[in-house]
Parts: C-alpha cells; sequence; structure tokens
C-alpha cells in the first residue's frame, strides 16, 4: 500500500498506477492516467498512461450504465481533484 494511499482519493489513484503498470485498463488505470501529468510532476512513476483517458473514462461508465455515467464520472474526477488537492499539502 503507498504511502499516500490514505489521501482521499489515493485508494483510485494506487489501483491505477498498479493497473497501467501491469497493463490493465481499468477505470482506476485511467483515472492515473488523466493525472499522468501531475503526477509525475510530483515524482510519482506513471507507466504508460492510457491516451484520450477522459473520453475512454466515459465511456466504460455508460457501458455499464448510460444513465448515471455523467454523475459517477464527475464523482471520479472530484475524488481525484481532491487526492491532488491533498498531495499538495503533505508533499
Amino acid at each position: 500500500m503507498a504511502p499516500w494511499s490514505h489521501l482521499p482519493g489515493g485508494d483510485l489513484v494506487s489501483r491505477g498506477l498498479e493497473d497501467l503498470a501491469a497493463s490493465r485498463e481499468t477505470i482506476e488505470a485511467l483515472l492515473a492516467s488523466v493525472a499522468a501529468p501531475r503526477l509525475r510532476a510530483r515524482g510519482f512513476e506513471v507507466v504508460a498512461p492510457l491516451p484520450d483517458p477522459e473520453h475512454r473514462l466515459y465511456a466504460r461508465l455508460a457501458q455499464s450504465d448510460p444513465d448515471s455515467a455523467h454523475s459517477r464520472y464527475n464523482a471520479l474526477l472530484r475524488r481525484l481533484t481532491s487526492f491532488e488537492s491533498a498531495l499538495e499539502c503533505v508533499r
């Protein structure tokens, strides 16, 4: 478990980085890909971020439940933003 995984959204980023390293396209890997530039700027190793992660994330969410895709997409991005903000406070 990463030392920053306790931060809001840290669980998603931690799993996403693991999934990217294992070449798995998951919701978490797509979120880590969205955040890749900011994560790298903070010293994180981001292995092979996925291209066009925002569109792919939305499409993946819409596959399982089109009616809630928009709200789930926004909620995930808010958690990612919370992680990035919290990370700035501790690093």
